[in-house]
């Protein structure tokens, strides 16, 4: 074998190695974590900031990286073929065809795409200077494809929208819950951050019935025992009716007031906001923080009171339950045996369905509390005693209070731990 011989087997050794490099390439800036090079590019480091650049223009680097591959491959292909033949004769063409496919597939492809896919941001930074400057020489040849590229996009106008939806970032957070990037509990917590803008305040808001208010004119010993009876902070302020809330007071404020000789709480009330049951909560949130105070009155269409929405009930949304010294646990739904559950009428309607694996959309119904529910299947005013079959359930009224419902027993036809139990 002579030397130009020993130089062409050389040379498709050399062409493998750069397959591999260019198809590891491809495959590590296809997948490296964007998030985290921000972040060690923000903290200094120069080749992340080098494979930032070159990854934000990836039609030059996939460009750069298609010419090169396929470069090296139809060149080893073609000099394996002059090799083998030089070695078996008319027999060497099969050969070379055989040994190639494998060689490149093998050693070429799938190896180094493997191992890149293994370990993607550190493959990307190691080789970024060598990206940067093939991606340098070929930039004619860049343009030329962009060019190409811009003239079939115009030709073939795709309706497609790229534009993450919020399904697609709920899909990314559960991967990366699912492959260990993120724990359960932050999980939970992004989720509630990108679902936050989807609730109203309609849909938190502590209703009417369930409000307890002071008239302005309410003796001093009387809000005294209220405070100390529903262990609220904050508690609105009425004239007359509470369709008319006229703001609201502190708890220190008061007692405040009453160790300096207060004789009245018009010098301690409070102002508050007024806002309709669709504001989304994230707006509310903005005006509860511009207006400096923590409770916002939720009316209706004809003015009057629908219920009030605290700072505390839109924050709960994003973090979940808070609780203070004062607050009790409220159980909502107590198992009574394998068939019955007891259920407060104030639980959220949603939680109610997704506990008893009813699959309905609890935005298709006109309220949020299974009390709201349950009035809407009675067609009436809830009384005790009052019962209706719902799917494969049987609920039945058991206590009612200011014309709604506060409890119901509901009856599954199979076992909980198959049919309710979630």
């Amino acid at each position: 074998m002579d030397n130009a011989h020993l130089a062409e087997l050389f040379t498709i050794l050399l062409c493998i190695v750069l397959s591999a490099f260019f198809s590891a390439s491809e495959t590590s800036y296809n997948m490296l974590n964007r998030v985290r090079l921000k972040n060690m590019a923000a903290d200094g480091n120069k080749r992340a900031q080098l494979t930032l650049k070159i990854a934000e223009n990836y039609d030059n680097l996939l460009s750069t990286i298609l010419i090169g591959n396929n470069v090296v491959n139809i060149l080893a292909s073609s000099l394996a073929t002059v090799f083998f033949t030089y070695l078996l004769g008319q027999n060497g063409v099969t050969v070379a065809t055989a040994i190639m496919t494998v060689v490149v597939l093998v050693f070429g492809e799938i190896t180094p795409k493997g191992l890149a896919k293994e370990f993607p941001d550190r493959y990307a930074m190691s080789v970024a200077p060598a990206m940067h400057a093939l991606v340098t020489i070929f930039t004619p040849l860049n343009w030329i494809f962009a060019k190409w590229k811009h003239l079939l996009t115009r030709l073939c106008k795709s309706s497609e929208d790229s534009a993450l939806t919020q399904d697609d970032l709920m899909t990314i957070v559960d991967e990366a819950q699912s492959n260990g990037g993120i724990d359960k509990r932050n999980g939970d917590l992004i989720r509630s951050a990108i679902e936050f803008n989807d609730f109203d305040a309609g849909d938190i808001l502590t209703p009417r019935v369930d409000i307890i208010a002071v008239e302005q004119e309410t003796v001093l010993d009387d809000i005294t025992n209220i405070f100390m009876h529903s262990r609220f902070s904050r508690i609105p302020v009425y004239k007359d009716s509470i369709d008319n809330i006229t703001g609201m007071i502190h708890e220190k404020d008061f007692f405040c007031g009453l160790h300096s000789g207060m004789t009245s709480i018009q010098n301690i009330i409070q102002k508050i906001i007024y806002v309709g049951p669709g504001v989304h909560i994230s707006d509310l949130l903005h005006e509860l923080q511009q207006s400096q105070t923590q409770m916002a009155v939720v009316v209706d269409e004809f003015g009057g009171t629908e219920g009030i929405v605290t700072m505390e009930d839109i924050i709960e949304e994003l973090v979940g339950e808070i609780w203070d010294e004062h607050d009790q646990a409220i159980d909502y739904f107590q198992k009574l045996d394998e068939l019955h559950y007891k259920v407060n009428c104030s639980a959220n309607l949603d939680d109610f369905f997704s506990f008893f694996h009813i699959h309905l959309d609890p935005e298709d119904f006109d309220y949020v509390t299974v009390s709201g529910w349950v009035m809407e299947q009675l067609g009436k005013i809830p009384s005790p005693g009052d019962t209706f079959t719902y799917e494969d359930y049987t609920v039945k009224v058991v206590k009612t209070a200011t014309r709604h419902a506060v409890q119901i027993i509901v009856q599954c036809k199979h076992s909980l731990s198959k049919a309710c139990e979630s």
